[in-house]
């Protein structure tokens, strides 16, 4: 039997307020993460994902404060990420009342802190966040030479121009020349238990998941999967669902500004077919 789908608000938090931009930038204020995080819970969330998502940029610890409080609010699965770059780092988030951290920044600076983490914490405390950015082989600053030894796709709504998945990092800011497919089966290997993958590209847009990028990273990985980046509607989750077959859904401006809930979402799936847990 397969598992259910999951389905996952996300809270991105800078300065003890819940944010959201667009491709990671141009972001506004969305309320308060405690009050969310209750009404998330609530409202039938299978998870909740915290992210710090300027605790890598400004090299500071992520809010465990904050962390506390939501955990003391909330009774699902909650992975926390952001400015964690050790052991202890990570010990205290789990202290504080998150199940699961996530790590992307440091993950890709020293790999083997994702074996650390597993060997220490299991498995199933261990996501890898992969921000992954659209590069064109013969575009701008990038030339074909850069495609040697990626995956490279098509675009046909470009005349067939050639474009790889670049992971990006310090809250996108940064580019690393790593190709994101290989790096998600690295991550596997070296010991994560999930992979929460941001198309940067779809981040903010509500125009949809970007499906070929989650497709992608689905079929070289054999750990489950979140998808992040483009929901506007429940019909995006759908999509992703059945033509990626992602384990999990996650999405923050359809919740944060009302536009559905989780449990008119988790309605409309089950109605569509999508195998849910209601």
């Amino acid at each position: 039997m397969t598992l259910a789908k999951r389905i996952i608000p996300c809270l991105d938090v800078d300065n003890g307020r819940v944010v959201k931009g667009v491709h990671f930038a141009d972001v506004k204020d969305a309320g308060d993460p405690v009050e969310l995080a209750k009404k998330y819970s609530e409202q039938g969330a299978d998870e909740l994902v915290f992210l710090d998502i300027t605790a890598s940029q400004q090299g500071r610890d992520t809010m465990k404060n904050v962390v506390r409080r939501v955990a003391s609010v909330i009774d699902i699965p909650f992975t926390v990420g952001g400015g964690i770059k050790k052991l202890d780092d990570a010990r205290g988030i789990l202290l504080s009342g998150a199940d699961k951290v996530s790590i992307n920044t440091a993950a890709v600076k020293d790999p083997e802190l994702i074996t650390q983490l597993m060997k220490i914490f299991g498995k199933q405390c261990v996501v890898v966040a992969i921000d992954a950015k659209r590069r064109y082989c013969d575009h701008g600053d990038d030339k074909e030479e850069e495609c040697k030894d990626k995956q490279t796709f098509t675009d046909k709504k470009r005349k067939g121009k050639k474009y790889w998945f670049e992971v990006m990092i310090f809250g996108g800011k940064e580019r690393t020349g790593l190709d994101a497919i290989a790096w998600a089966r690295q991550a596997e290997s070296k010991g994560a238990g999930e992979i929460l993958l941001t198309s940067i590209d779809a981040d903010g847009t509500e125009n949809g998941y970007d499906v070929e990028l989650t497709k992608a990273i689905c079929k070289a990985v054999t750990i489950p999967v979140i998808a992040s980046g483009g929901c506007g509607n429940a019909r995006h989750m759908r999509d992703v669902f059945e033509k990626a077959d992602v384990d999990a859904a996650l999405a923050a401006s359809i919740f944060h500004y009302e536009k559905s809930t989780v449990d008119k979402v988790k309605k409309y799936l089950k109605r569509s077919g999508v195998r849910i847990r209601v």
